[in-house]
């Protein structure tokens, strides 16, 4: 496409457009002298500015082509985002001295790179523990907001109800579960270890912010800055020597040795300064691993035993749960009056286990007392005497030692105290 593509090729809209023009032919020749300004500090403009030089000596005279600025503002933009999305280290395949110092090169840009990746990491780290932290608070106040629903709903409604007690047992346990959340939400921030105080969080934050991480790389962004120097230096020489070879004259010849003494002295500077970056680039990486490694088993450690703690507290409370909803169902049954013709079997049992009363219709009983078992319900309840009381008991906690029929029952079998079976 030719720029007289791009013309308005009607006088009138040229005339109805002149005041839009002047100002776009204003905002043109300040794009023009920045770019001019930018050729002279960086590198990536200049093939742009070689490539669309006729664009910018034409501009003046195509300035009421809307879509000219539009494509200059394109690649004055691009050419910004790609200076200033650069790594800070410039990767080069070129062998500037010799293969000693492509390696450290190569080995200060694998460095650049591992630690700018290690600070990226860290960042997410703390950023993700804040985050669990925000919903830690936001899960505290729901949790306490149910604990205390929980424990109004049992008070209020405190009877033989099996769920109101449940409700009062899991807001008394919901407290224990909250404060576990606020031990875990501190642990984000510090950890409690020993007879000091470690933190987990600010470590990450101050090594991100942090002086020898940024001395460190401002270091490889020198040397990266001497290599290219060192190569426009080695073009340099290599022109000389040509123009030496074309005309041997004693400037020349001077021009040449001058160039080849700056050469020298990059290099020993080069010698010095890659050591040093390698070095204190090194030195950052190692402790990037050493902390962030570190944080990581102490975040691990800390939610390890946030999770079984609660899974003991709601272990607790589910086993009384459940204990008590079998207490309930398996009550013992309600006393029916029996028939008197009928004949009802007595057999003698062992205790096998002790069992404590909890209720007036229970019996107590010691292991290897006898008792006089009187009724057996399907519900797993047994009726009998012991030591003189009467009342139920779980079957399975007596054995069946002897049986006879109530007829047979002395009138002491049937008196409060329990009777001698032989």
């Amino acid at each position: 496409m030719v720029l007289g593509d791009y013309c308005l090729p009607e006088e009138k809209k040229k005339d109805q457009n002149l005041p839009a023009m002047d100002a776009l032919r204003k905002q043109a020749s300040k794009f023009r002298e920045q770019v001019a300004k930018q050729q002279q500090v960086s590198l990536p403009f200049k093939h742009i500015l070689v490539d669309q030089s006729y664009y910018f000596t034409s501009l003046d005279s195509h300035f009421h082509s809307y879509r000219f600025v539009i494509f200059v503002s394109v690649l004055v933009i691009q050419a910004v985002i790609k200076q200033f999305s650069t790594s800070g280290y410039e990767s080069s395949d070129v062998v500037v001295i010799d293969e000693v110092e492509m390696q450290r090169h190569q080995h200060l840009e694998k460095l650049y790179r591992a630690t700018r990746a290690g600070k990226d990491f860290q960042k997410e780290i703390v950023k993700a523990a804040e985050t669990f932290t925000a919903l830690g608070y936001k899960h505290i106040e729901t949790g306490t907001k149910l604990s205390e629903d929980c424990c109004r709903y049992g008070a209020e409604n405190n009877s033989d109800n099996i769920l109101a007690k449940a409700a009062s047992v899991y807001g008394d346990a919901r407290k224990h579960v909250e404060k576990e959340h606020e031990e875990l939400n501190r642990l984000l921030s510090f950890q409690v270890d020993f007879s000091y105080v470690v933190q987990v969080l600010d470590p990450l934050r101050q090594m991100i912010n942090g002086a020898p991480l940024e001395d460190a790389r401002h270091l490889a962004q020198r040397y990266s800055r001497m290599r290219q120097e060192a190569e426009a230096q080695r073009e340099e020489i290599s022109r000389r020597q040509a123009r030496v070879r074309e005309s041997p004259t004693a400037e020349q010849v001077a021009k040449l040795h001058a160039a080849e003494a700056k050469m020298q002295e990059l290099k020993a500077n080069m010698v010095v300064l890659g050591k040093e970056a390698t070095a204190a680039l090194a030195a950052v990486e190692a402790q990037q691993q050493r902390l962030t490694f570190q944080r990581l088993v102490s975040m691990v450690e800390g939610e390890k035993t946030f999770h079984l703690r609660v899974a003991a507290i709601l272990g607790e409370i589910e086993a009384e749960m459940v204990s008590d909803r079998q207490k309930k169902e398996s009550a013992p049954p309600v006393a029916i009056s029996e028939n008197g013709s009928e004949k009802t079997m007595y057999f003698l049992a062992e205790a096998m286990h002790p069992f404590s009363a909890e209720s007036e219709k229970e019996l107590s009983f010691s292991k290897g007392d006898f008792v006089v078992v009187r009724k057996v319900s399907s519900t797993g309840w047994s009726e009998g005497e012991c030591n003189g009381k009467a009342g139920w008991f779980p079957s399975a906690y007596v054995e069946k030692r002897q049986r006879i029929p109530s007829s047979n029952l002395s009138g002491e079998c049937q008196a409060t105290k329990a009777p001698t079976v032989i």
